[in-house]
This record gives structure tokens, sequence and C-alpha cells, in this order.
């Protein structure tokens, strides 16, 4: 299935209310996010300059005006060895996803990071049951590179991550 006519660009504070509504939807009703509280559009603009300051890609997939997902690279972790290495997210709108969106959002945001100092993008996958984003980072050329079980607790069951690595140094 091709993916619809949308416009893959770098996010602006305009589009943090649609990217807001889309992760609070996952909060409330998944676990593919182990946040309990939504981020405000507030702590959503914090976030987008916090990224961009550093230099990272955050962007979003969007029809016309409307938002329907998003992708971004932060810090893989807080310590100044780490610098090299990020962490990939994705969130689809309700109702958006299964239509290829998740690859045009990584295969661009694979393609931005390639334009910069990153080496290694890591993939923090909750077990949400479906597969779907484990498929979409092998797709992508990302390895299995571990487990963790029982790590995150929510909607009443805990939840394991899959951990996915992908080296930009040998593409």
């Amino acid at each position: 299935m091709s993916p619809p006519e949308m416009a893959v660009r770098p996010a602006t504070a305009a589009d943090l209310p649609a990217v807001a509504a889309i992760y609070e939807h996952y909060v409330a009703h998944s676990v593919a996010t182990f946040e309990e509280v939504p981020p405000t559009v507030d702590d959503w603009r914090r976030r987008l300059d916090e990224l961009t300051g550093r230099g990272l890609p955050f962007l979003v997939a969007a029809e016309g005006d409307e938002v329907a997902g998003y992708t971004y690279a932060g810090p893989w972790r807080p310590k100044p060895a780490y610098r090299h290495t990020v962490e990939d997210t994705i969130y689809i709108a309700p109702g958006r996803t299964g239509r290829g969106l998740g690859r045009l959002l990584l295969g661009a945001l694979l393609t931005d990071l390639e334009k910069t100092d990153t080496r290694q993008v890591i993939a923090v996958i909750a077990d949400t049951g479906s597969g779907a984003s484990e498929a979409l980072h092998r797709h992508f050329g990302f390895s299995p590179a571990g487990r963790l079980t029982g790590v995150g607790h929510k909607h009443d069951r805990w939840i394991d991550t899959s951990l996915m690595q992908r080296d930009l140094t040998t593409t």
C-alpha cells in the first residue's frame, strides 16, 4: 500500500497542538508509551526547542494543515559520551495507522540523521502485542539489541520493551 499524499517537513510551533493530541491518545489508550500524564503543548514546545537546538530532527507528516503523525530523535542518554547516539520516536494519528506513514516518517528521520554527527539510532519499543513497530524498524535495517522484561507497569499490566539499533556509519 502506498503512503497517502503527505508532506514530511520540520515541525513548527503551530503543529504542536496536533502533536499533543496524537500523543495524548496513546498515553490514555495504549501501552506504546510509558507516560501516564500527557505532556501539554507548552511541554511539546520546550521539547521542540531543545531538540532543534541540538540540531536533531523533529518532523511531521502533514496533509495540508492536518498533522497525521510525527517523529523525532532525542538523546539516548544524558551522559556526554552518548552524544552520538539517539533514540527515535514515531507516532501516527489514530485512524491513520497502517497506511505507510510510519515508513514515510522513519525514512525521512533517518535521512535527516545521516546529515548530523549521529552514529547510532536506538528504538525502545513497548510490547503492545502488534509487532508493527518492530517490523517497521527491521524494514529500515534496525537489528534486535535486547529485551527488557517487565520494566513498565501501565493499565494494570507489566510491559516488556524490545531494543533495536541501527548503525548509521554502515549505510
